[in-house]
């Protein structure tokens, strides 16, 4: 890829449902390999950006590029984790089976020696190397979140976004998780959703705060002023979860774009 060019860019950004605006006038760019956080209130919107990134929503004004090309073009190039996935506990698929789904590319429709290598190393990585002939439904929800991530990173994408994706893990997977976004970060760019703003700027090298509007800062560090606009009422609460921030002071640039 260009270095010039940007892994992903919005320009002007609107997305509506209903005739109600979730996304209004996005403008920025994630840089090759940054570590993008998103938070926001819910319904703020995070999500329905990481939609338009993926290509799965299209704006209806302004545009969107990945790799400087159309999201559904570059598709191949992103992995993507969803806050929820919607699949039956009864339906006998092991672990080893989802991930595998990650290696689906156009109309192949069987997988071959190489994809099955991908999809252990997959979850050895996330830490469930050893679960891969257990059935979903006998993993508990914080596991079955950690294969949709081995199944994302099965792919081998450029681009890896997550929404909320210890939402349903516990403490020491979080950990797990977080430290292998960190490793991976140094090869590919990486865009999480979340809430937990004190890990997630332990982790990030930008924050975007998303309220219909985008607040976005080429730094893991949060204004007070920025997540209060994004959040409205009490932004303390949301940011000293045990962890101090610093206040920046004010400076040019993209710090409201």
């Amino acid at each position: 890829m260009a270095l010039d060019v940007p892994d992903i860019l919005f320009e002007d950004v609107w997305f509506s449902y209903n005739c109600s605006p979730a996304v209004r006038g996005a403008s920025f760019t994630v840089p090759q390999r940054e570590f993008l956080a998103i938070i926001g209130p819910n319904g703020g919107g995070k999500t329905t950006l990481l939609k338009l990134a993926l290509g799965l929503y299209r704006p209806q004004r302004g545009r969107v590029r990945v790799f400087g090309v159309e999201p559904r073009r570059a598709s191949r190039l992103l992995g993507y984790v969803p806050q929820n996935s919607n699949f039956s506990l009864d339906f006998p698929v092991t672990a080893l089976d989802v991930v595998l789904m990650g290696r689906l590319r156009g109309l192949k429709g069987f997988y071959e020696k190489q994809d099955k290598i991908k999809a252990q190393e997959a979850l050895e990585e996330i830490g469930m190397g050893g679960y891969e002939l257990v059935r979903m439904g006998e993993l508990s929800q914080g596991q079955r979140q950690r294969v949709l991530i081995a199944r994302a990173l099965a792919s081998e994408p450029k681009i890896l976004l997550l929404d909320e994706p210890t939402a349903s893990v516990d403490v020491e997977a979080q950990g797990i998780l977080y430290d292998k976004l960190r490793e991976l970060n140094k090869m590919i760019t990486i865009v999480v959703v979340s809430h937990d703003v004190s890990v997630i700027s332990s982790y990030a090298t930008a924050v975007a705060c998303v309220n219909g509007t985008v607040y976005y800062h080429s730094s893991n560090e949060i204004k007070p002023e920025m997540v209060k606009l994004a959040y409205g009422s009490c932004p303390v609460e949301i940011i000293a979860h045990g962890i101090p921030h610093r206040v920046l002071a004010r400076h040019e640039g993209k710090d409201n774009v």
